[in-house]
């Protein structure tokens, strides 16, 4: 009889270096892991951008002269507004519609850094705007874009402000106000030192400073996209990892969840040795079955498998795989230990006892009672995987048909747990005192008659 369960790769190597929209939406685990940091990323982007601006607006009632300080705080809530709308439309994956918000965003930040403030009434060119060294401020968007972790939106966000800003430089160039007399002046000031005139002539784009700026901001911005990239790849990895753990928290205690965590593809190697299986079922589950309504088959099932598992992981015993109305589990893999005989026979002895508590329940809530039987048997088995490119881990012998054999006679015997000579003999006597000797069972896939014991 060959038993088999879906076991993960455990290989560090191959986990995924990057997921597409198409395996991203394949995989539910990992779409709900960046769903939710999103989401959560999205927040806390809008809170630091309030934050930010909210400062932002304070410093510039001490600095900027008022009326046109008025100008700047009306702009600074619309792009607080702007921050509100991407975190409506934000989602995994690539959104037109927050490309769209994002294009705004930046655009608007564009235009109050740029356009000259309709409430100054000083006379000044055009170009001097360029002296309060507003593009800092962009450093401010460029920042809460992180909390997003999209390496794309970081991107974005970079070219898209190099080239609205350079296009500002191109519009002050052509249309912006300049006033001749002060280059004059500023020439007939420092004479001999051109590179002072550049500095201090107001009508002066300082095109080499523009530049700087933006390829500044570009590198940063791409240093910061390759960061959010690689950490989206952590975060594969973890959410691949976190749900390889999670399938084998299904099969295995937590103990042997991390021991198997901590090496790499445990599970590859073909072994043989003895195991200790264990096989439990309901007895005439089919005929309750047929005789219930959907819900109530399932809920009654859910609610025997939740007692027995406990019995099994309460051992560090292996839930090898659910039958039905049964189960079976293993003790010795995917590793034997000196004790696995004794904790698979504590395990039985626990699930005929969950087994009583769990009819106790249903009797005290008015349901029928239903008969258990658990049958154990300990002897050598080939383990390993199988299987070509999806593996399954197998136990594989003549010990788990015999173990289902023993769990069978519970019906003939009348009783609620057989074990084999095999298991009574690896235990001490003490311990198996209660039991009862059941000689001459003829048992399928053993030759002759072998003698058996039940707990009645």
């Amino acid at each position: 009889m060959t038993n088999t369960f879906q076991m993960p790769n455990f290989s560090a190597q191959e986990l995924p270096d990057k997921v597409s929209a198409e395996e991203a939406a394949a995989n539910r685990f990992t779409e709900g892991v960046l769903a939710k940091h999103k989401r959560e990323g999205l927040e806390l982007a809008v809170r630091a951008r309030w934050i930010a601006l909210s400062v932002t607006g304070v410093m510039l009632l001490f600095i900027a002269p008022f009326p046109s300080v008025l100008y700047y705080e009306v702009m600074l809530i619309l792009v607080a507004g702007v921050g509100w709308l991407q975190q409506r439309v934000g989602r995994v994956g690539r959104s037109r519609a927050e490309l769209a918000v994002l294009a705004l965003d930046l655009t608007l930040m564009t235009i109050i850094l740029v356009a000259p403030n309709p409430f100054f009434n000083e006379k000044s060119p055009t170009a001097f705007i360029y002296r309060f060294d507003n593009f800092d401020y962009l450093y401010i968007i460029l920042a809460v874009g992180t909390l997003g972790y999209s390496w794309r939106t970081i991107g974005a966000i970079g070219v898209w402000t190099a080239s609205l800003w350079l296009i500002g430089v191109g519009i002050v160039w052509w249309f912006g106000i300049t006033y001749p007399e002060l280059t004059i002046a500023a020439e007939t000031a420092f004479a001999g030192f051109p590179v002072i005139i550049d500095e201090m002539d107001p009508n002066s784009l300082r095109m080499d400073v523009r530049l700087q700026q933006v390829v500044v901001f570009v590198l940063v911005a791409f240093t910061l996209s390759m960061s959010i990239r690689r950490f989206n790849r952590l975060l594969l990895s973890n959410a691949s990892l976190e749900r390889e753990r999670e399938n084998l928290s299904r099969y295995f205690s937590p103990s042997m969840v991390e021991e198997l965590s901590r090496n790499d593809e445990p599970l590859k190697q073909i072994r043989q040795h003895d195991v200790a299986v264990i096989f439990v079922d309901i007895q005439g589950f089919t005929t309750y079955a047929s005789q219930r309504p959907a819900e109530e088959v399932i809920q009654t099932l859910r609610s025997f498998q939740s007692f027995m598992e406990r019995a099994v992981f309460a051992q560090n015993g292996t839930l090898d795989k659910y039958l039905g109305d049964g189960l079976m589990a293993t003790f010795g893999t995917p590793f034997p230990k000196p004790d696995d005989v004794r904790r698979a026979y504590h395990c039985a002895r626990q699930m005929v006892l969950a087994a009583e508590a769990w009819n106790a329940a249903r009797v005290s809530a008015g349901d029928t009672p239903l008969g258990v039987g658990v049958g154990l048997h300990y002897g050598p088995a080939v383990l390993g995987d199988i299987g070509g490119n999806r593996l399954e881990f197998a136990v594989i012998g003549n010990t788990v048909n015999i173990a289902s054999r023993m769990e069978d006679l519970t019906r003939p015997l009348s009783c609620k747990l057989v074990v084999s000579d095999a298991v009574h003999c690896a235990l001490p006597h003490e311990e198996t005192i209660d039991l009862d000797l059941v000689p001459n069972q003829a048992i399928r896939g053993i030759d002759g008659t072998v003698q058996v014991w039940a707990l009645r």
